[in-house]
């Protein structure tokens, strides 16, 4: 799924009304019933007044027409029309005359400087004042009204986007702050960062039938992970496979006191589908591993309580490297030695790119077409503290191009930026992930995949969405995101490639 810049979907939006063709208030109308059908079935009529305060562009066309069609469905509107600048669009003014007569609708228009209304603790309230076409930060008089309505404890809701935030670049105006945004047709970029993510809320989204050859013209380095995106790289299994058909895949993993992170990655890689996995650890390890995964077969380092020495690499497809791994002396050089020899696909994580982070020129060293899974922090000491998270992910994305290599930026929306600077954010997951061992099992989940013949996008991208998704069946088993832990994403990663091979 394509995510698209403002001036995108403003184009994509006269595409659709001049080729469908549909006039474009009836195509502000369906918005607005695609608004008012999720509207009615999260909040009903008896919840409390609704309050929706609209501007005098197409968001606020779509507020009055919101108010016309709840109205309708019986709840208790009263209207706010902010008089902001001379004009209004076209669409407003029709959805404008299109409200009910004789106040059936209770209306006040709110001009700058005027007091602020009062809202009541009980009521939902709507924000339709600035849409995404939105070009500078809110200040003065419009600022403060903002602000007044994010001090309300009411519900409070956006239309498509929250007012003052921008689709595409960082927001250093008054935003208004939605607990909940219903956005249409495609993701907006901004709803993907953490800086956000108290102006948007909860976000969901729907079609509103805009023309799809429009967007299928519409080129963009931005892309939204879903199960029909992930689906295009899943390959079904054939009947007369065997395990050397599926690879077999090197670990390297575990140190005194981390042995848990190195059988997380190497269970996650048994989980993948691979033919074979094999872990390379402390000679400390060796009954651990044996007794509790008796699937891995376990190579053993000289050292008791570290790796230091690599073994024979000729017999693997892929290798992934970093869980529990420890930051020793020896651990590192046998580290850079692997960078410099190794002819598989390489994952890299955790203590491999700390180590990696202490100096600048182990960077070079990193084979292209490698991937890392940093997490935001091992990601700032690697490459350095940003401004704002748009300005680390243009960061990211340039580190990927100029090393060659691709970058997996794990969190809510994991970001995978690869060697052409495309970007692909995650749909799966939730904050029960937040634990510890999560990364070593999406480490180990991807390595599976690579040494199954899957190139490293293909593998990204089936790893962190199959991760996440294994994550939320999790939680809708145990029944709460806190009791979320590591293992539990392994034991349901079988039920994630199930959906996963689910027609849509």
């Amino acid at each position: 799924m394509k995510i698209l810049s403002a001036e995108q979907i403003k184009a994509l939006d006269q595409f659709t009304i001049q080729n469908e063709p549909v006039a474009s208030i009836d195509l502000m109308e369906r918005a607005s019933l695609a608004f008012v059908n999720w509207f009615t079935k999260k909040f009903h009529n008896e919840d409390g007044p609704v309050y929706i305060f609209c501007g005098p562009g197409n968001n606020g066309g779509d507020g009055l027409a919101i108010a016309r069609l709840l109205h309708h469905a019986y709840y208790d509107i009263h209207l706010f029309r902010c008089i902001i600048g001379k004009s209004t669009s076209a669409d407003y003014d029709r959805n404008l005359k299109r409200l009910p007569r004789h106040q059936a609708i209770k209306q006040s228009e709110i001009q700058k400087d005027n007091p602020f209304p009062d809202i009541p603790e009980r009521a939902i309230l709507i924000d339709g004042i600035f849409g995404s076409g939105l070009n500078r930060p809110v200040s003065g008089y419009w600022a403060t009204l903002l602000q007044h309505l994010n001090q309300s404890n009411s519900t409070k809701v956006a239309i498509d986007i929250p007012s003052g935030l921008f689709a595409d670049q960082h927001a250093e105006g008054m935003c208004f702050q939605a607990q909940y945004t219903f956005s249409f047709e495609l993701p907006k970029l901004a709803f993907l960062f953490p800086e956000n993510a108290e102006k948007v809320g909860h976000w969901e989204m729907a079609s509103i039938g805009l023309h799809p050859q429009g967007i299928q013209q519409l080129n963009t380095s931005n892309y939204y992970i879903d199960q029909k995106l992930a689906q295009k790289f899943y390959r079904p299994r054939s009947k007369f496979s065997h395990k050397g058909t599926f690879g077999h895949a090197l670990l390297l993993a575990g140190s005194y006191g981390m042995i848990g992170a190195a059988l997380l990655s190497a269970k996650a890689a048994l989980r993948s589908g691979v033919g074979l996995v094999s872990l390379h650890t402390a000679k400390i390890a060796y009954a651990i591993v044996q007794s509790s995964l008796p699937e891995v077969m376990v190579s053993i380092d000289e050292a008791d309580h570290q790796i230091t020495t690599l073994p024979k690499l000729d017999r693997y497809s892929a290798i992934g490297v970093g869980p529990g791994l420890g930051k020793h002396a020896q651990t590192k050089s046998a580290l850079i030695q692997l960078l410099k020899m190794v002819k598989v696909p390489l994952v890299l994580d955790a203590d491999a790119l700390n180590i990696l982070s202490e100096n600048a020129a182990y960077l070079e060293l990193i084979p292209k077409g490698s991937i890392i899974t940093p997490h935001p922090k091992e990601f700032e000491r690697l490459f350095g503290k940003s401004k704002n998270d748009f300005a680390r992910n243009d960061l990211q994305r340039s580190k990927a191009k100029a090393l060659g290599i691709f970058i997996l930026l794990k969190g809510a929306h994991s970001c995978l930026a690869t060697p052409d600077g495309d970007c692909y954010f995650n749909s799966t997951g939730n904050p029960g992930m937040a634990t510890g061992g999560s990364g070593d099992v999406l480490t180990g989940l991807i390595t599976g995949l690579l040494t199954q013949g899957y190139d490293a996008i293909a593998a990204c991208i089936l790893g962190i969405y199959l991760h996440g998704l294994a994550g939320d069946i999790a939680v809708q088993k145990l029944g709460s995101e806190e009791a979320l832990i590591a293992g539990d994403l392994i034991d349901h990663l079988g039920f994630a490639f199930q959906q996963l091979q689910t027609k849509t």
